[in-house]
């Protein structure tokens, strides 16, 4: 009876315990800045903190850690849709954003990518009106702390390559590039993607 009664206590336990584990794993942190909320929730990497109003003086800060060289994938919503003015500035539709990215790959990276998608694993388009501020003036608005150039090709995605320069592993890389959407979407994506050399 008393072996009983502890497989009855331990297994009991240990379902209680893989409920918890499970309602755990599932919680992720949403981070709010300016007009949008920003997720991790894809996985692959971990958001460390979040700042900023998404203006040119004030930019959506995301401090991030990247864990392999897999390409990752941040949500990007907002809840206020109606209130999106899309010829100001300030209404959200352009939002000025500067990535932090911590390499916690272990691998060194040589090139560092960011692409937007509206619709997950489908790559944005010239006529869905997301893109890097593709009708715009970008000049000093993208640029990198490690990385001297960058390419930005708008047909038949909106990507931009960020090259000439080296993360070494536990280094920090920052990116400032401005984003826009001017017929906007409750969720949209940022695909980045770091690249190590070629064997």
């Amino acid at each position: 009876m008393r072996s009983l009664r502890m497989i009855w206590i331990l297994g009991g336990f240990l379902a209680v315990s893989m409920i918890f584990s499970h309602s755990s794993a599932q919680e992720q942190k949403i981070w709010t800045a300016g007009q949008y909320n920003f997720s991790d929730e894809l996985g692959g990497f971990t958001i460390r903190s979040i700042s900023g109003t998404g203006s040119a003086d004030d930019p959506i800060v995301i401090t991030e850690e990247l864990n392999a060289i897999a390409p990752v994938t941040l949500v990007i919503r907002t809840e206020k849709l109606e209130q999106l003015n899309p010829t100001t500035e300030e209404g959200g539709i352009l939002f000025h954003l500067q990535v932090r990215t911590i390499n916690g790959s272990g691998h060194p990276w040589v090139e560092f990518v960011f692409e937007l998608q509206e619709i997950l694993g489908k790559p944005s388009d010239y006529g869905d009106g997301l893109s890097f501020y593709q009708p715009g003036d970008k000049t000093g608005m993208i640029h990198s702390n490690l990385f001297a150039t960058y390419d930005d090709n708008f047909e038949p995605y909106d990507r931009m390559i960020f090259r000439d320069g080296k993360v070494d592993p536990n280094a920090n890389a920052s990116f400032d590039f401005p984003v826009g959407d001017f017929t906007p979407k409750r969720t949209f994506y940022l695909v980045q993607e770091p690249r190590i050399p070629s064997t």
